[in-house]
């Protein structure tokens, strides 16, 4: 056989086992085909874009001195997202910071294709960073299986960051508020995007919803501590940011599909002052539908 042959088919059979080490990290659920369905991406305002796919929200921050994406979605939707920044006209190789809002599968699987692609700093809070790392939630997470933990690609190094924590590429600034609940690493963050004459406050609200494996109680039970306070909390701080844009980590929580439907060059529906309000009241009646089922078990 040729040199040149021999390369090719070498080549080939890379090619072949890395295609098939990547498909062994994709995730199986019952919603991830639905979620994962390409979406084009979107500008929102200013420097902000969706670059997700259509049921898992994927943000990018664009700075001159690089990026910054807000989460990774499923482990085969990095691939979506990588091209949905390539049609934007940016590159995956200037994303210098992954933050993650939680470290669920469908929120953090694609992070580490994304980080290996990029080479990119990622950033979590201190129990979101340590799911991250392991690849996996814990049991004082809500959504645990005690009988066989969902388990995503794992990322060796991640940043922890407090509440209030402010990270910086060049001259973007993105800040974490720590919102528990959902996940106890929960974390909703807040930045500026600068049109040429206003600055309009961003919020990539964390899930706010109280939903668990069977048996889990938010109220707590002898087995496991009451999370109602910190999960009110969290709402309250929410509702109580900055907000005059609004992107939630499912965009089916803040309607971002419809509003970029309905955008046009006379408005922008992504800008609504009082979206943030809306979002933790909807989150507030969630949770006490919820407590209220818990009651009457």
């Amino acid at each position: 056989m040729a040199t040149s042959c021999k390369l090719a088919l070498a080549l080939a059979l890379v090619a072949a086992g890395v295609t098939a080490a990547l498909a062994n990290e994709d995730v199986k659920c019952a919603m991830c085909e639905e979620w994962n369905q390409p979406q084009q991406p979107f500008q929102i305002v200013a420097n902000t874009y969706y670059v997700g796919p259509r049921g898992l929200s994927a943000v990018l921050i664009t700075g001159d001195q690089g990026h910054i994406l807000l989460d990774g979605a499923l482990p085969q939707s990095a691939p979506l997202i990588i091209g949905n920044i390539k049609t934007l006209g940016f590159r995956i190789e200037d994303v210098k910071l992954i933050v993650n809002s939680h470290a669920h599968d469908d929120h953090a699987g694609g992070i580490a294709r994304l980080q290996r692609a990029s080479g990119a700093t990622v950033a979590a809070s201190a129990a979101g960073a340590q799911a991250l790392r392991a690849g996996l939630v814990g049991p004082d997470d809500p959504q645990y299986k005690a009988n066989g933990p969902d388990r995503f690609p794992r990322v060796a190094q991640v940043t922890e960051v407090a509440d209030g924590a402010i990270l910086r590429v060049g001259p973007l600034a993105i800040q974490a508020h720590m919102t528990p609940g959902h996940t106890p690493g929960g974390t909703t963050w807040t930045w500026q995007s600068c049109e040429p004459k206003r600055c309009l406050d961003v919020v990539y609200a964390d899930s706010l919803n109280p939903i668990s494996q069977d048996g889990f109680r938010f109220s707590g039970s002898a087995t496991m501590p009451e999370r109602v306070r910190s999960f009110r909390a969290s709402i309250d701080k929410v509702a109580a940011l900055r907000c005059d844009v609004l992107i939630s980590v499912h965009p089916g929580f803040s309607d971002l599909l419809e509003k970029h439907a309905a955008r046009s060059a006379a408005a922008n529906p992504f800008i609504d002052p009082g979206a943030c309000r809306a979002y933790a009241a909807n989150a507030g009646q969630r949770l006490n539908r919820r407590l209220a089922s818990e009651a009457s078990q």
